[in-house]
């Protein structure tokens, strides 16, 4: 099974917390993924967790790997030798990540409708990936078919059978208003997902209470298994970019909006090389990696030397 960055649920993109267990390290293809709190900051993560694969059990080895041996996955909906090619000859930094790190998997698994899995990771927000678990148990448990409950069934459930099950007020209202706009057509079956653009999507599943816009994008990548997604709040790729490109400060979102455009229309591969360069590199080295710098206080430097030298050259002419 795996995890990455927290390690709060059954499997994930790989990040080696030390405080979670052992079996939530194991290696490094996304099965589920694992996201940050953004509550308090974008920086501040390592809390939300979000199912969306199903689990392997294997590993690709660490080592050389090179383009002809990644295998063309049939749940990917683009060429990903052609991905990884592109993104090796515009970007000497991400051709030597390809042959250290684990190619890229998300390992999509086609069985969970949209729905299925934004509730899902409704229930592993914020817990740890245990208690998240025994708590979804329990919640498909109220259903009649043993499953997630159905979108209808879910608005039937009462309250009070799903605080006793676990969940929080907020956890309640997020899955029933998730409910709701699935019925309403709002959230797409998978069918009509497969249709709509990455911002349709992301503008259609972020209306639902408890989903933002991480949420939509690794949702996005681990579920549609689309191309192009580059999730520029994620503290993992973040973390990652400084790492590969020998930076002392993370970047801002849109700075590294703007450096991404290089890497199109396969960031999303790209991303996956900069979860790989921060795994890779290990907490020793990340958690030293800085915030990124605010323009105001680069604004405040220069206005602040600015009057030093206005200072000087009056003194000057006195």
């Amino acid at each position: 099974m795996i995890r990455a960055y927290s390690g709060f649920m059954r499997g994930a993109l790989y990040c080696p917390l030390p405080a979670f267990s052992r079996e939530s390290q194991v290696c490094g293809v996304p099965i589920h993924y694992v996201g940050w709190l953004q509550s308090a900051a974008p920086a501040c993560s390592f809390l939300v967790a979000l199912r969306i694969g199903r689990v392997i059990n294997s590993c690709y080895p660490h080592g050389n790997h090179d383009v002809s041996m990644i295998n063309k996955s049939p749940a990917l909906p683009f060429d990903l030798v052609a991905a990884v090619t592109h993104l090796s000859n515009c970007d000497p930094y991400i051709a030597r990540l390809v042959q250290e790190a684990v190619p890229f998997d998300p390992n999509i698994d086609h069985t969970q409708s949209p729905y299925e899995s934004l509730l899902e990771s409704i229930a592993y927000q914020s817990i740890s990936g245990k208690a998240a678990a025994t708590i979804y148990a329990r919640i498909k448990a109220l259903s009649a078919s043993g499953g997630p409950p159905a979108p209808q069934e879910m608005l039937q459930l009462k309250t009070k059978a799903l605080r006793k099950a676990g969940l929080s007020g907020a956890k309640i209202l997020a899955m029933k208003d998730l409910a709701q706009k699935t019925i309403d057509g709002i959230v797409p079956t998978h069918e009509e997902a497969l249709k709509l653009s990455d911002e349709e999507l992301v503008e259609r599943l972020i209306s639902v209470r408890g989903i933002g816009a991480w949420t939509v994008e690794m949702f996005l990548i681990f579920r549609l298994g689309r191309p192009d997604v580059l999730p520029i709040h994620d503290l993992g790729v973040k973390k990652g970019w400084s790492v590969a490109y020998g930076k002392k400060h993370m970047p801002r979102p849109k700075e590294l909006l703007a450096f991404g455009e290089r890497w199109r229309p396969y960031r999303t591969v790209a991303s996956w090389y900069m979860w790989r360069a921060f795994e890779k590199a290990g907490y020793a080295t990340t958690n030293k990696i800085r915030p990124p710098k605010l323009k105001h206080q680069r604004t405040k430097v220069k206005r602040s030397n600015l009057n030093s030298k206005s200072k000087r050259k009056r003194s000057r002419v006195r």
